[in-house]
């Protein structure tokens, strides 16, 4: 029976991993598994997310071996019989990771921003990337602003963000600093951190990074750079911030915001973004299934937070009040905590988003944990700005009750569902990034 087993897989060149894990296929020649694109989860998630798959699957010896080329690796590990398991990874940027999909030279690319419409066009070949199975929430990251560590400004609006990196601010002057001309830092043209950037503070303002900007292919080394620079400035990834100084950030109405763990897990910090995997549904890598599924476990969110990105992790946390908060919220503040995730939706949908499908679980796992079943979650919706406030008021509501609709299929039972219109914004709405963030729908739990 068992060389009945062997014996196609034989034929294809693969063998079983080993008769106690998962199955997967080793190839008689090269890698497992090919992964390309974001340098913000190359560097560092990445490799230990593959170590972590590798470790479950049973390999010993597991290690990295670097590449002559720069951010480039391989994560090897080895069978009980010997023979080495090889995972590639390049961490040249997002847009590289779809290239490499649609030249066969990857298996899975790692993005830091979501799939352009251009790129989901041009890989439709390969099936719907956007399909709940292919693109895949595995953590969440925030974009800091950093600064010198002795420059005395504590907070940057967006619009001030905006005219900074375009170079129309020239002096620290301008923005009630001291210390003559702004110096520039950002990432290069392949990183997904300057395309969520350029995405969420350019390019909808009809402007474009300054030419004067430092570039770099490395987080690392642009951190340190602004960290050794009175006069500078710069974004990168939230574990990448180090020696460097992270100022708060205010979009439109919302409050300033630092990049803290609880505003970013939640997406209400203005520069929050996904970092995504994104696997061909037609034909996968069996090995690429079996990395998306360990990142969305458990021991792979622990793995997430341990390299310095924010766990999708459902936790409680207490929210203190402010002045801004209708008195209605204030009450169910008063009496209750806030989950650590905030539901959205298809842009242009009443549907449901593809992270908001995985959060679904993870919600409900936390409320049978902790015996919340039974009429003691509220679900607070929110909305973007309408002409009518009583129309915004119904639809935030209505999002609320999508949600409640999903839930209750699990046997939850709801205190009160309630929707407060497009108050408490956390972002601009001029934007349809910004609208799309006042569309939430946040859960309290009593």
């Amino acid at each position: 029976m068992m060389l009945r087993v062997l014996l196609p897989l034989l034929l294809c060149g693969v063998l079983p991993l080993s008769a106690t894990a998962a199955e997967l296929p080793i190839p008689e020649h090269g890698p497992a598994l090919r992964i390309q694109g974001s340098n913000t989860i190359g560097a560092t998630l990445g490799p230990a997310l593959v170590k972590g798959l590798l470790l479950e699957q049973g390999l010993l010896k597991i290690h990295s071996e670097v590449s002559d080329r720069d951010n480039e690796q391989q994560i090897v590990g080895q069978t009980t019989q010997g023979r080495r398991v090889v995972v590639d990874i390049a961490a040249h940027g997002s847009s590289t990771g779809f290239a490499a999909l649609k030249n066969a030279s990857a298996d899975l690319a790692a993005s830091s921003r979501p799939i352009k419409d251009s790129e989901l066009l041009d890989l439709e070949t390969l099936g719907d990337l956007k399909s709940p199975n292919a693109e895949q929430v595995i953590a969440i990251d925030g974009l800091a602003i950093i600064l010198h560590p002795q420059n005395p400004l504590t907070q940057l609006n967006t619009e001030q963000l905006a005219r900074i990196f375009s170079g129309e601010v020239k002096t620290w002057e301008e923005l009630g600093g001291t210390g003559g001309p702004v110096n520039l830092y950002a990432r290069d043209d392949h990183s997904g951190t300057y395309d969520t950037f350029k995405e969420l503070l350019l390019s909808h303002r009809g402007k474009t990074l300054a030419g004067s900007a430092k570039r770099f292919e490395s987080s690392e080394q642009l951190s340190d750079a602004v960290s050794q620079d009175p006069q500078g400035i710069g974004f990168i990834g939230l574990p990448y911030v180090r020696q460097a100084k992270a100022v708060a950030i205010v979009d439109g109405n919302s409050q300033p915001m630092l990049p803290l763990n609880s505003l970013i897990a939640t997406e209400d910090y203005p520069l929050s973004r996904r970092l995504y995997f994104y696997l061909p549904p037609d034909g996968q890598n069996p090995w690429a299934d079996a990395l998306v599924k360990f990142a969305q476990s458990s021991k792979g969110q622990a793995i997430v937070a341990a390299s310095g990105f924010i766990a999708q992790t459902v936790q409680a946390m207490k929210v203190a009040p402010n002045p801004q908060m209708p008195d209605d919220y204030r009450t169910i503040i008063d009496h209750a905590q806030r989950l650590t995730v905030n539901f959205r939706f298809e842009e242009g949908s009443a549907n449901l988003d593809n992270k908001a499908r995985q959060d679904l679980s993870r919600v409900l796992d936390y409320l049978k944990q902790h015996d919340k079943l039974n009429k003691q979650v509220t679900l607070v919706g929110f909305g973007d700005a309408k002409t009518d406030s009583q129309r915004a008021a119904l639809l935030s509501r209505l999002r609320a009750m999508a949600v409640r609709r999903e839930l209750v299929k699990s046997g939850v039972v709801f205190r009160e569902i309630r929707g407060f219109g497009d108050e408490m914004p956390v972002a601009a709405n001029s934007a349809d990034e910004g609208r799309i963030k006042n569309r939430r729908v946040e859960v309290w739990v009593y």
